[in-house]
C-alpha cells in the first residue's frame, strides 16, 4: 500500500533527515529477516533454526571466550520476561511485541481524564515513563506510513490483519539504554544479554505506561519490535539521529539503546526532530561498515535502493544487507552489535572528555572527532566482564 506524503509530511521528513521517494510502500512484517527466516527456503538453515532454538534451552556452548555455558545462561536469563510476555499469546499466532502488539491488561477506564493542556499532559507521560525505568522518552504524531502493512501469524508464518485502534494521535517512544561494558564486548553470547535485558526491561516498562494511559479513560497499544517501524518514530519524536550504522544516535547514550513505544489518542503535545549532525559525521565515518565481518553496511551516501525484500522500499537512507547480517548473526548462534560497538558514538556521556568529543563531533571540527576516533572500539574480553566487580 503506498501512502503519498502530504506538504506538512514532507516538511517534518525534511526536519527529520527523512526522504520518502515517490514510490514508497509500507513494509510488510513478513519480509523482515528473522521472519523470512521462518519460511523462506533461501534463509532457512540449520544453523537459523539452531540460533532461534540456542535462546531457550539448546544453547551449544563452545570453546572461545564469551560462548561458555555461563555467557549462554545469562543472555538467556536476560530474555525471560519478553519470552513470557511474547509466548503468552503463541497459540493464536501472535508473538507479542514482536509479531504483534502486546494484548492490554488493563481495560480502558470508562471515566475520561479531562485533558486541557497537551503540553503538561507530555511532560507527565514522559515522567511517568522515567519513573516506571525508561531512559529516554519522545512523542511524535501517529504517522500511518511506518505501520507495518501487514503482521505475521507465527502459527503458518502468514500475513495477518494489523490492526490498531480508531482515532490514535500519537506515538510516544520510551529509549532503554544497553549496558556499555556488555556491548564492549560484541560479539559473544554474552553481550547478548545487554540485548536481552533491555528487551525485558522495555517489556515491562511500556506495559507499565499502557496500563497508565488506559487507567486515565485513553487508549494505549503497547508495542516493542512490532506493528510499525519505530525507528522513523524515535527521530521524530526528538530523541536522536539516523546514522550509517542503522541505529538511531542519541546525545545521552550514542547508539546504545533499543526503543519501544505506545499508540495513543490522549492528548499530547508532540516533540520536534533534533539534527544534532550525526549526518555530516556518518558522511566522513566508516567504522561500521570498514569492521562489519560479513560487509553487510554500505559505504557511500544514502539510496533508496533496497538489497533485498527485507529493505523498506521509497526511503532514501543508508540500508544493510539484511541477509549477510542475519547469517553472521546464525554462525554465531548469538546476535552481533559489531557496529554498535565500534561506533565513534558509543561512549559514556557522563564523561566530560567524552562530552568535549560529542561537541566536536557534531561541529564543523568534525574531522578532529573522527581523528581522535580512530582507535575506538577495542572488543574487550568477555572473561574480564565476568571479572569486574
Amino acid at each position: 500500500m503506498t501512502l503519498p506524503a502530504n506538504s506538512q509530511q514532507k516538511k517534518s521528513d525534511a526536519d527529520a533527515g527523512i526522504e520518502v521517494t515517490d514510490d514508497f510502500e509500507r513494509f510488510i512484517q513478513r519480509n523482515d529477516v528473522f521472519s523470512r527466516a521462518m519460511w523462506d527456503d533461501s534463509l532457512q538453515s540449520p544453523k537459523t533454526n539452531a540460533f532461534f532454538a540456542s535462546y531457550r534451552m539448546e544453547a551449544t556452548p563452545r570453546r572461545g571466550d564469551g560462548f561458555s555455558q555461563k555467557d549462554f545462561a545469562l543472555r538467556n536469563a536476560a530474555w525471560l520476561i519478553s519470552d513470557v510476555v511474547s509466548d503468552r499469546s503463541a497459540k493464536d499466532g501472535r508473538r507479542e511485541g514482536f509479531q504483534a502488539p502486546i494484548a492490554a491488561d488493563t481495560p480502558v477506564a470508562s471515566e475520561r481524564l479531562d485533558v486541557t493542556d497537551p503540553s503538561a499532559m507530555a511532560t507527565e507521560v514522559k515522567h511517568i515513563a522515567k519513573f516506571f525505568g525508561a531512559d529516554l522518552c519522545g512523542v511524535t504524531n501517529y504517522d500511518e506510513r511506518w505501520l507495518y502493512e501487514s503482521r505475521v501469524d507465527t502459527r503458518d508464518m502468514s500475513d495477518a490483519t494489523n490492526n490498531l485502534p480508531q482515532g490514535l494521535t500519537s506515538v510516544i517512544v520510551m529509549g532503554h539504554q544497553m549496558e556499555e561494558d556488555l556491548v564492549a564486548t560484541y560479539p559473544s553470547a554474552l553481550a547478548g544479554a545487554a540485548t536481552g535485558r533491555e528487551y525485558s526491561h522495555e517489556a515491562t516498562i511500556v506495559m507499565q505506561v499502557a496500563a497508565y494511559i488506559r487507567n486515565l479513560g485513553y487508549e494505549a497499544v503497547a508495542s516493542m519490535n512490532d506493528t510499525a517501524l519505530v525507528i522513523p518514530y524515535a527521530i521524530k519524536a526528538g530523541l536522536g539521529e539516523y546514522a550509517r550504522n542503522q541505529l538511531v544516535i542519541t546525545p545521552e547514550f550514542g547508539p546504545r539503546l533499543r526503543f519501544s513505544k505506545i499508540f495513543t489518542n490522549i492528548p499530547l503535545a508532540h516533540d520536534a526532530a533534533k539534527p544534532l549532525g550525526v549526518r555530516a559525521f556518518c558522511d566522513i565515518c566508516t567504522a561500521c561498515a570498514d569492521a562489519c565481518p560479513v560487509k553487510a553496511l554500505p559505504y557511500g551516501s544514502p539510496t533508496d535502493i533496497q538489497p533485498n525484500i527485507s529493505a523498506i522500499k521509497g526511503v532514501r537512507k543508508w540500508t544493510s544487507d539484511a541477509e549477510k547480517c542475519f547469517g553472521f548473526w546464525a554462525s554465531l548462534a548469538s546476535d552481533c552489535a559489531i557496529c554498535m560497538r565500534v561506533c565513534p558514538f558509543n561512549r559514556d556521556f557522563t564523561k566530560w572528555r567524552h562530552r568535549l568529543w560529542l561537541k566536536l563531533a557534531l561541529s564543523p571540527l568534525r574531522n578532529i572527532a573522527l581523528r581522535l576516533a580512530k582507535k575506538h572500539g577495542a572488543r574487550k574480553k568477555p572473561s574480564d566482564w565476568w571479572r569486574s566487580p
